[in-house]
């Protein structure tokens, strides 16, 4: 009897493993790819000067969303954020030197949900901030099954690399080089690109699934790249900004004065005047050359990972997400980098290639991916037929991803749920993926914020320690609008005031997409309030500041019909 009872124990016991192969190969594996500082300036966003071949490929085998908005336009709050699927105002991450699980919760993040499903997951590049935000650690136990990836070239970004006109070395924001002359003859997201392929390749023939996130440093400053991507933007074919002036009605606490670029060695030498500027146009002119540069160069390394997965075999299992962490200002208002509530700075590319969804199962099997290097072929051509107009945020990623892999999603989260440890504030996405939109969807908002430590521009109005935020400024942004009110902000309790207004921003996106027009009117907004003022406590600010919205809409509407 008992080897029979032997036998059939073992019997069950390959039965489970079977079916947790199985189970294993049901499964999508995940790349993950975030660039930094990206705002959408990609050819399969529309923009016509930027050169992105490899992206734009991905975009046409892809789910595209054109109107996607980060939460807050700044690295470390914007990352967590994402990969928690927490707003600013859950994890309490405003700057560099807050981590989430000390300062707020215990919150699981992506990576950490797939590595509890069963999923090997790593990081390679910059996918958490670095540095106190991320525990100095990048989240790892939690979320890496093992410590993440930094290119060690990435020591020397902030270093006297960048040759001047006057043939010494200096800290520039221009910095366009020989790569054979730099530290070890590389550059970090070189070095990247090489580790990620190194990890695909260990994984080729190992059914157990797999969640790779490969963070890109490019297009961030400085502008450290091989100097042979300049010539695909001469400078004579620059153009400044369709905005470059600061508008009129700006309230000066909306303002970034861009103190990120002014420490610069190149820029300095401007003497440019704090903190409205401006920059000289030839420079100007310069900067967006290499903005546009650095794009790609990011976008060859994109295309290198890419036919990595391509020839190893995994295209066919591997869902590929592609997005950044905020924009980034080129000029437009006269700010420069991110630091603010505009679209320029907070709106991002996101993508999702799907096999099987995304591309039909019967092309699945051929070349995904072949690698276009933009240096030597410059004529292609990407038809982008798959985009979703409406609005959707970066805390939307973590449950679509989720659900899209084949997962189960979080379920929402309450409106207060500092103690809830897997919830998502965002929306899963994955029901887009099954149906054509039938039109715009005026009721989509994405909110985003941006603290400031007083009313008019300091020194420290880009990125204000938690300690020194007296405002903050809370922004929607619909299919029609940006909605935006600066509001008192005590940082010892993390409580806002919504009765203390410290200015408004209001813009008619049909007219003005720009952002440059301001209609915001303080006796209309005193009126709203007082409409407002018997809505119970427990009212969140998105759900306030989205009434405000209507009652402000339908008074303009209702005057353009008099008139």
């Amino acid at each position: 009897m008992f080897p029979l009872v032997r036998l059939w124990l073992l019997l069950l016991f390959l039965h489970t493993l079977t079916l947790a192969a199985l189970a294993r190969r049901g499964r999508r594996n995940v790349l993950f790819i975030m660039a930094d500082d990206l705002r959408p300036s990609l050819g399969c966003y529309g923009d016509s000067v930027v050169k992105s071949p490899n992206i734009d490929q991905l975009a046409s085998k892809s789910q595209v969303f054109l109107n996607t908005y980060a939460q807050q336009a700044l690295c470390a709050p914007s990352r967590a954020s994402m990969l928690t699927s927490r707003r600013p105002d859950t994890t309490r991450v405003y700057d560099f030197n807050s981590y989430w699980r000390d300062q707020s919760g215990n919150y699981t993040t992506l990576p950490q949900y797939f590595k509890s499903s069963g999923y090997f997951t790593a990081s390679v590049g910059k996918i958490f901030h670095p540095g106190i935000s991320s525990n100095f650690s990048d989240d790892y136990p939690y979320s890496w099954s093992i410590p993440a990836y930094h290119p060690p070239s990435f020591h020397y970004e902030k270093k006297k690399l960048c040759k001047g006109e006057d043939g010494k070395l200096h800290v520039n924001l221009l910095c366009a080089v020989n790569v054979t002359e730099q530290p070890g003859g590389t550059l970090p997201d070189l070095e990247s690109t090489e580790e990620a392929v190194r990890l695909l390749k260990s994984w080729a023939n190992n059914d157990a699934p797999f969640f790779l996130a490969v963070g890109f440093h490019k297009p961030h400053i400085p502008f450290r790249i091989p100097q042979e991507y300049l010539s695909l933007y001469p400078i004579e074919n620059m153009t400044l900004a369709p905005d470059p002036n600061v508008p009129e009605f700006l309230p000066p606490v909306a303002y970034n004065p861009w103190t990120d670029i002014r420490g610069r060695d190149d820029v300095q030498k401007l003497n440019v005047s704090f903190p409205y500027g401006p920059i000289p146009k030839d420079f100007q002119l310069r900067i967006r050359q290499h903005y546009f540069a650095a794009v790609s160069y990011m976008d060859a390394q994109v295309g290198r990972l890419l036919s990595s997965l391509d020839a190893l075999g995994l295209a066919d299992d591997t869902m590929v997400v592609f997005t950044s962490d905020h924009g980034w200002s080129l000029g437009e208002h006269g700010e420069w980098a991110k630091f603010s509530n505009f679209n320029v700075a907070t709106q991002v590319p996101l993508m999702f290639y799907v096999p099987g969804i995304t591309i039909p199962r019967d092309q699945l099997g051929e070349s995904t991916f072949p690698f276009i290097d933009i240096l030597t072929q410059p004529k292609y051509s990407f038809k982008n037929d798959n985009v979703r107009r409406n609005v959707v945020e970066l805390v939307d990623v973590f449950p679509t991803v989720a659900s899209m892999a084949g997962l189960r999603a979080p379920e929402h989260c309450a409106d207060v749920s500092f103690q809830e440890e897997l919830c998502t504030e965002g929306a899963n996405l994955a029901h887009t993926f099954r149906r054509r939109e039938r039109g715009k969807d005026e009721e989509a908002i994405a909110y985003s914020q941006y603290p400031r430590p007083a009313d008019t521009p300091q020194v420290n109005s880009d990125v204000p320690d938690l300690k020194d935020i007296k405002v903050m400024g809370y922004s929607l942004r619909s299919w029609d609008y940006r909605y935006t009110l600066w509001l008192g902000y005590n940082p010892k309790t993390f409580q806002v005031n919504v009765t203390d207004v410290h200015a408004g921003e209001l813009y008619m996106l049909a007219d003005d997409p720009g952002e440059d027009k301001n209609v915001y009117s303080d006796l209309e907004q005193s009126v709203v309030i007082k409409k407002l003022s018997t809505l119970p406590r427990t009212v969140t600010l998105q759900k306030r500041m989205k009434l405000q919205l209507l009652y402000l809409t339908a008074g303009m509407k209702m005057n353009r019909g008099k008139a």
